[in-house]
């Protein structure tokens, strides 16, 4: 017992704090400047403007206009940037559990696009298939959301805001301590995951998911082959796996077919533990972020890949597929 005290103190603790400060320090450093741009364009009076253009979009999914500019700092940014600007668009709009819930679940499959796609893409996508993939992927599951609820009446009350806090007045002064406020929560929130991701991998939780998923890929087409490669991305996501995913999938041990399968189940159900509990600190409903967007996603891909056993090797090679010859990945490999 002394020793396993000795060892959390002196080698599990120091290096859960490491990365931490790591993460949070990456994100930190994105967020800031987005957040002082759009606070510049609010000052400027453009965000009426931006929100005038997304707003087809986010009509086809119940949204008012401002949350496309929510979901455009997600896409181009991360999760975390596009919630700073959530908490500060949402308490003028009044939204319900199923607007927030809808919009979730689009930030869910859509985020971090500049990073994610790239990584897709040297893991064996091409590039333009994995963007199209998650763009409409988003759209289709936050209408799909959208009018379920909307027809069965289901999650209409208002969403509840933890993390806003009251605005006395419009100051810069005022604004910036709201952001301060809003860094500690998420430095707490980024505390909290991460410890909890660290106890699940103490505890082998990973075994499980494996056990679990072997029946799963089998029925959505995918060999156990790349088993690993979606354990990867399903627990830590394409960012933080990344550079363990282009391995995997540079391994030679997973035919191309099955790569490509596995992330595109990757792409529209990654992080499926930390970024769930993330949005959900929104208001979302678990209906939507988590059981929804699984079922969606073994749709797409059990119908992917049935398609995609039709298609030629040429076929698959010319639009599809990204290979060692034409991804550059072994100039990339030192970035």
């Amino acid at each position: 017992m002394r020793q396993l005290f000795n060892q959390f103190f002196h080698s599990t603790l120091p290096q859960l704090a490491r990365e931490i400060y790591e993460v949070c320090w990456l994100l930190f450093k994105i967020m800031i400047p987005v957040l002082l741009v759009v606070k510049a364009l609010e000052e400027f009076g453009a965000i009426p403007y931006i929100s005038l253009a997304l707003e087809p979009i986010m009509q086809l999914v119940g949204l008012p206009d401002s949350m496309g500019l929510v979901w455009t700092t997600t896409l181009l940014t991360n999760i975390y940037g596009g919630m700073l600007i959530f908490f500060q668009l949402a308490p003028q709009e009044h939204l319900t559990v199923a607007q927030v819930t809808v919009l979730s679940s689009m930030m869910l499959i859509a985020h971090s696009l500049p990073i994610e796609l790239r990584i897709v893409q040297k893991a064996g996508v091409k590039i333009i298939v994995a963007l199209l993939i998650r763009l409409l992927s988003a759209l289709a599951l936050g209408m799909l959301l959208h009018y379920s609820y909307q027809w069965a009446d289901w999650l209409q009350q208002p969403v509840v805001l933890i993390w806003q806090q009251p605005v006395t007045d419009n100051s810069l002064l005022s604004w910036g301590l709201n952001q301060l406020k809003s860094f500690i929560m998420i430095i707490v929130i980024i505390t909290a995951l991460m410890s909890l991701l660290r106890f699940l991998r103490w505890v082998h939780i990973e075994r499980l998911m494996i056990w679990l998923l072997q029946p799963l890929l089998k029925l959505l087409g995918i060999s156990t082959q790349a088993t690993s490669l979606t354990i990867i991305g399903v627990t830590l996501g394409l960012s933080f796996g990344g550079g363990l995913l282009i391995r995997e999938a540079q391994s030679g041990h997973i035919s191309p077919k099955d790569c490509f399968s596995a992330l595109c189940l990757l792409s529209l159900s990654h992080s499926i533990i930390e970024d769930t509990l993330l949005v959900m600190t929104l208001g979302a409903d678990l209906s939507g972020v988590l059981w929804t967007r699984l079922a969606f996603s073994f749709v797409f891909v059990a119908i992917m890949t049935r398609w995609l056993n039709r298609t030629s090797k040429t076929f698959q090679h010319r639009w599809l597929l990204n290979t060692p010859d034409n991804t550059g990945i072994g100039r990339l490999n030192a970035n």
